[in-house]
């Protein structure tokens, strides 16, 4: 693993996502039986949001907890040791200590190896936290301080909301990244996108609770306004810095932060309003048949516009099914899981087909957290299908994935309501011990044990895992 030649630093290549590892609860809410026990309409979860299944956490899971067994698995699925780490760094907006970043509780994995030369700690906006674990993880291994470990990055949340037309949208999930070179997804180097603004769309200022402040109309039209500003200026870029024009024709997959499904769909059909826009008007006919009517579009104003977001959601629907919805496998079941949400959706993807049609593949990502920060980057697949091969090792790690999904327990609503309050009553309560059981998590899943009269934070393992799996 050295890099180091005759005492200079080498560049290494094709650097990018090694292995990764998803954990979500093991419970979950069906939501169209939450449609019926909240006395909305039938289809207001499921068919308006695009939402099957709300995975949700009780008392003893937190997003210590979540992360830990993120980083564990990850680490004892890619044969590696603590002591071959060399930044960890964490994504996430659930804060359970406004001092004591979550990495450094993840030291507690790697006491045993003696290694504590471990650098990084917690990144904090909103959804977006998690993408720059990743890109600070890059840019270490980029950099003259990388010392040839591997790095790690983190994204684990826990999204809940008051009693209401929001709480549907809520989930909870960790995603942990083994990141290095030689690696099976590969960022395009020097190429990406970022956008940045003031505004509160989202935020959660009350400390005392766990529920943001949601302005959902402004939040919606914040997330397309910052996904028009990174798509034009990666287009822009990759023009500029790789002679590479870009459309959605680019990208085999196109994945984005997913609030909730439906939102999703609507991108999509945003960047192929961004590909009209941006065609010249005498070649927009041939490109876009029979949105003759839609010549003089102006995208600052088209954010609430019915007519033109319906005649692109239904002009970009082959696209969606084929780029976009094999991501939303986990979204659809799990929910939104914030800073893990664009992850889980790459985790998804890569499940969805086989190692062979995943060779080559160049994939854009939209990564979106509110207040707000947005990026849209992308990465290509390995060409590499051999046994041995990072891809190959990728694909088998997530095997698991689905058979997980289909294991969770279905939880009747109004149990999940009391769960709901019983988080909501115990926030930040000390001393505390959870009722919650752990024969009820999955094998091999920390779990909060106790808290103590001093706010201190006590962890445990669940059964363990047999043969490797949960």
């Amino acid at each position: 693993m050295s890099s180091m030649v005759n005492g200079s630093h080498d560049w290494p290549q094709n650097v990018g996502i090694i292995n990764m590892e998803i954990y979500f609860p093991s419970a979950f809410v069906e939501q169209s039986e939450l449609e019926s026990y909240d006395g909305v309409s039938a289809g207001k979860y499921t068919i308006g949001l695009g939402q099957t299944r709300m995975g949700f956490c009780s008392d003893n899971e937190d997003v210590n907890s979540l992360s830990l067994t993120a980083v564990s698995r990850l680490v004892k699925k890619s044969g590696i040791s603590y002591g071959d780490v060399g930044r960890l760094e964490v994504g996430t907006e659930t804060i359970v200590d406004k001092s004591k970043s979550v990495k450094s509780v993840l030291m507690k994995l790697f006491e045993d190896s003696g290694n504590s030369d471990v650098e990084g700690v917690d990144n904090t906006n909103a959804c977006y936290g998690g993408t720059a674990a990743l890109f600070n993880c890059v840019s270490w291994i980029e950099s003259s301080y990388w010392d040839g470990r591997y790095a790690i990055a983190v994204c684990a949340d826990i999204a809940v909301y008051a009693k209401g037309s929001a709480r549907p949208t809520g989930g909870a999930g960790a995603v942990a990244m083994l990141i290095g070179k030689d690696a099976a997804l590969i960022l395009d180097r020097g190429l990406r996108a970022t956008h940045v603004q003031h505004v509160y769309d989202f935020y959660k200022p009350d400390m005392s609770s766990e529920y943001p402040l949601v302005d959902g109309p402004l939040s919606i039209q914040c997330y397309l306004a910052a996904l028009d500003k990174c798509y034009q200026l990666f287009c822009q870029k990759a023009l500029k810095k790789k002679n590479m024009s870009c459309d959605l024709s680019t990208f085999d997959a196109v994945l984005f932060h997913t609030p909730f499904c439906k939102l999703v769909q609507k991108s999509m059909a945003r960047l192929a309003l961004n590909d009209f826009v941006k065609t010249s008007k005498d070649e927009r006919l041939a490109k876009f048949p029979g949105m003759d009517k839609f010549l003089e579009v102006e995208l600052e104003k088209s954010y609430f516009d019915k007519e033109v977001e319906k005649a692109f959601m239904t002009f970009s629907k082959d696209l969606f099914e084929a780029k976009t919805k094999p991501s939303l496998n986990v979204a659809t079941n799990v929910g939104n899981m914030y800073t893990p949400s664009l992850y889980g959706g790459l985790v998804s993807y890569l499940c969805s087909i086989s190692p062979e049609e995943l060779a080559g593949k160049r994939v854009g990502l939209f990564s979106y957290g509110s207040g707000l920060v947005s990026s849209f980057f992308s990465l290509r697949i390995s060409s590499d299908i051999a046994p041995m091969s990072p891809l190959s090792m990728l694909k088998r790690s997530l095997n698991d994935v689905q058979s997980r999904l289909e294991s969770r327990t279905k939880i009747p609503p109004a149990d999940f309501e009391a769960i709901m309050q019983l988080r909501e009553s115990v926030h930040h309560k000390s001393p505390y011990v959870p009722v919650a059981k752990p024969d009820d998590l999955f094998p091999g899943t920390w779990f909060l044990g106790s808290v103590d009269e001093k706010h201190r934070r006590h962890y445990d393992l669940a059964k363990p895992i047999q043969n490797g799996h949960a």
